[in-house]
């Protein structure tokens, strides 16, 4: 849904910083609700783990098992950079998109809601891993597409974002940081470090999932024979 509204954003933006489209305002502002069931949810998911047998978390949590405060300092422990994803999200970005852009910069706005092109890929890979599906077809199709999406709507978006802007203002791409305030390069640093860390994640992944299996070592009647 979010891709689906940056496109339809992004493309309809022919001005690049003073087009507007209602759906920039109206997104927003129902996504962040979704932020905040998502927290909840991840933690609820975590929780429910955690009354599974095998499913203990840290030495807190093996102490106090039924204390709700050791589930939730486990879910924060494993689930940190995603729930600080999600704060930023809503007290931070939010904000920002709904005050300070002052109705400016849709089209750029529309084009960091299509990094949600490569979530449903992540999502079926998390479902299928689940299922313990790993091993076949359908994961290795669906961890290439995860990895592809995942390079050009969130990694390579900024790179796209400083061109775009470097078209409009007649100004090759490197020159870009340095005609934009520092504080438009910091934010999109920001916003990029957590992609890069989630990517190499991602491409680490990748190498276990389509690395060649070694043969397992023969077995003592075999080196014999």
């Amino acid at each position: 849904m979010a891709s689906t509204a940056g496109y339809i954003v992004s493309t309809s933006c022919k001005h690049i910083i003073d087009d507007q489209h209602w759906l920039s305002s109206a997104y927003t502002q129902f996504a962040v609700p979704y932020f905040i069931y998502d927290i909840y949810a991840m933690f609820l998911c975590h929780w429910h783990k955690h009354q599974v047998k095998g499913h203990g978390g840290d030495e807190g949590e093996a102490r106090a098992p039924g204390s709700t405060w050791a589930v939730a300092r486990g879910y924060l422990h494993k689930e940190f950079l995603m729930v600080l994803h999600h704060a930023v999200m809503v007290l931070v970005c939010f904000p920002l998109s709904v005050v300070w852009r002052q109705g400016k910069g849709d089209f750029f706005l529309g084009c960091l809601l299509m990094a949600e092109v490569s979530t449903p890929f992540v999502c079926l890979g998390k479902i299928l891993i689940q299922y313990k599906q790993q091993h076949t077809l359908l994961h290795k199709v669906n961890g290439a597409l995860m990895l592809l999406s995942f390079l050009c709507c969130r990694v390579l978006l900024f790179p796209y974002l400083y061109w775009a802007y470097g078209r409009h203002a007649g100004l090759p791409l490197l020159a870009v940081p340095l005609a934009i305030p520092a504080h438009v390069n910091l934010g999109a640093a920001l916003l990029l470090a957590p992609q890069l860390y989630w990517f190499f994640l991602i491409c680490r992944g990748a190498c276990r999932l389509f690395r060649p299996r070694s043969s397992p070592p023969p077995s003592p009647c075999q080196t014999q024979d």
